[in-house]
């Protein structure tokens, strides 16, 4: 190795030795002043850009057509990957009243998924239906049998999910804001013993599927700090966050406060785990629509395919490049599109939300969805 200023044709070992000593001084002092830059929290890579689809195997099932974004006729997975959709995120309920989101129909779509190239994402409902803050009802089959055989119960549910399915990603409950598995494992009541579930799950992810990233799932803002805190004792990789203008404000500027605030309390990466966006305040079936007005979303934003478009924008540019531990986002009920027909009363709440428009064209909105 040469050095500029500096010949190692040396006569003399003492003369080679006070050269080298001089060498290595100035080697020293000029690392002292590099400045030290820190390694970067996750690269291009491993940033999560994701569609939650879980009723697509259901709405498959009416083979509806879908069109790409150059009007051409398309898969409805192909389009998803080829605009930069690189994690499917699914539900999975316990016993549901039907096959859809439970046990086997989420295990073949999921190899489905994993065969095209995406990542999987399970969601863990622990519940026969839908679990959210205002109801964690725990599964039939798991009621009235005592607290000890409820923990043992979950974690046999949970290492077979992590056996058979071996999600890259997996939540263990869903927006557990109130906890989960009631009244057992109601954070009010029993904060200790929701603590103890979720350490059981917890246990077993990490002894059948090392390589699965854990996340504990909150919606909205308010209160997330203090949640947060209470499981701050857990073996967890990621802090998930449900942001809907409808339900948790209209700021984005303190959307992306608390996110830099959990990230560097908490030391964990931060995934917004639902979000979504209307392109229109009309419907294309008779199921009232969530979303309807302009009091329900964002000013800035209008209900058009634009301001879909640039709502998601900004939420993965909050994510990607204004915090510190953004790891993704994920946008909900992509496929939600009025499947059961024009005058279907029990189909989508959501057709004016989702990535295609009423004619099952891919919207704007899918080109944001790509990762620089």
């Amino acid at each position: 190795m040469n050095a500029k200023g500096f010949d190692f044709k040396i006569e003399t070992p003492k003369t080679h030795l006070l050269k080298l000593f001089f060498l290595l001084t100035i080697i020293g002092c000029n690392k002292q002043e590099e400045p030290i830059v820190a390694e970067p929290v996750t690269t291009n890579s491993e940033l999560i850009s994701a569609v939650d689809i879980s009723s697509y195997p259901e709405i498959q099932k009416t083979r509806p057509t879908f069109y790409n974004l150059d009007n051409q006729e398309d898969n409805f997975l192909n389009i998803l990957k080829n605009n930069g959709v690189n994690t499917i995120r699914l539900r999975l309920w316990v016993d549901p009243e039907n096959e859809h989101s439970g046990f086997q129909e989420v295990k073949g779509f999921s190899e489905n998924l994993k065969d095209l190239g995406f990542k999987v994402w399970l969601t863990l409902h622990y519940s026969d239906s839908w679990a959210d803050p205002g109801k964690q009802v725990t599964p039939q089959r798991w009621q009235g049998i005592g607290f000890t055989k409820l923990k043992d119960s979950i974690q046999q549910y949970t290492k077979k999910v992590m056996e058979q399915i071996n999600p890259e990603i997996v939540q263990i409950g869903n927006e557990v804001n109130s906890g989960m598995l009631h009244p057992e494992g109601n954070i009010n009541n029993n904060q200790q013993q929701f603590l103890e579930l979720l350490d059981a799950s917890i246990q077993m992810v990490r002894e059948n599927a090392a390589e699965t990233k854990i996340m504990i799932h909150y919606a909205g803002l308010n209160g997330a700090t203090t949640f947060f805190n209470k499981v701050a004792n857990l073996d967890y990789d990621i802090v998930g966050l449900s942001y809907y203008p409808i339900w948790h404000g209209k700021d984005l500027e303190a959307l992306k406060n608390k996110i830099d605030e959990l990230g560097n309390d908490n030391g964990k990466e931060i995934i917004i785990a639902e979000t979504a966006y209307p392109f229109t305040f009309d419907w294309n079936d008779w199921t009232n629509n969530i979303v309807g007005s302009e009091e329900q979303i964002l000013p800035v934003y209008t209900a058009s395919p634009q301001g879909q478009k640039a709502f998601i924008k900004r939420i993965k540019t909050v994510l990607f490049e204004e915090v510190n531990h953004g790891l993704g986002f994920c946008y909900w009920g992509g496929e939600l599109i009025a499947w059961k027909g024009a005058q279907a009363t029990d189909a989508s709440p959501w057709e004016n939300q989702a990535l295609f428009n009423f004619e099952n064209k891919a919207l704007p909105v899918l080109e944001a969805f790509k990762i620089d």
